[in-house]
């Protein structure tokens, strides 16, 4: 596995290593003990599996308190545009966003760590995404801010007049005005 740092800590790529002859391919999508060497110490307790549609996009979704999560994304069918935005309030990266291209081909992951927002557009004609969580979900939990807050400068890769949301995502709050975030100074991994 090949880890990626991105310009913001914590959040990286990972790519696998694929062993593939005339049969197909082979690659580990997970080793605990070589995400813990490579990245951090972790310990996901649940899976979760979506299948999206072109236009479709999902977020920007965080859990907050003691239910927040890390997440491990990976596309098993299509492509997306991932997105990870730092609403670490104090963080020198706060506001700031990764995003990165994964997709069937490319069998990249994206690690997003507590602290952060996510979410994901779908560039293909479907996509089927899953994530690994290190925390179990919580609705009472559930925050987000605005995909298309202008301030976050996120280019999702699609024509607006094609973007399809959830009656939950055309509503939410700019960074600015979110309410519960996270503080930069505070260990969400103990």
């Amino acid at each position: 596995m090949k880890v990626i740092k991105t310009p913001i800590e914590g959040v990286v790529i990972l790519e696998p290593t694929i062993f593939g002859d005339a049969r197909g391919y082979f690659f580990e999508s997970f080793s605990l003990r070589e995400f813990a060497e490579q990245v951090r110490p972790i310990n996901f307790v649940q899976d979760n599996e979506s299948r999206s549609k072109y236009g479709v996009v999902r977020g920007l979704h965080f859990q907050k308190g003691e239910n927040a999560q890390s997440k491990l994304v990976r596309v098993v069918e299509g492509r997306v545009l991932d997105v990870a935005v730092d609403i670490r309030r104090g963080s020198p990266t706060f506001g700031q966003h990764v995003a990165v291209e994964l997709s069937a081909e490319n069998k990249r992951q994206f690690f997003v760590p507590r602290g952060f927002a996510h979410g994901f557009a779908v560039l293909s004609e479907t996509a089927t995404f899953q994530y690994k969580c290190d925390n179990y979900y919580a609705p009472q939990s559930e925050g987000a801010v605005a995909w298309d807050d202008p301030e976050l400068g996120i280019d999702w890769q699609i024509p607006l007049a094609e973007v399809i949301l959830s009656p939950k995502d055309a509503v939410h709050p700019r960074l600015s005005e979110a309410e519960e975030l996270f503080d930069y100074n505070t260990d969400y991994y103990a």
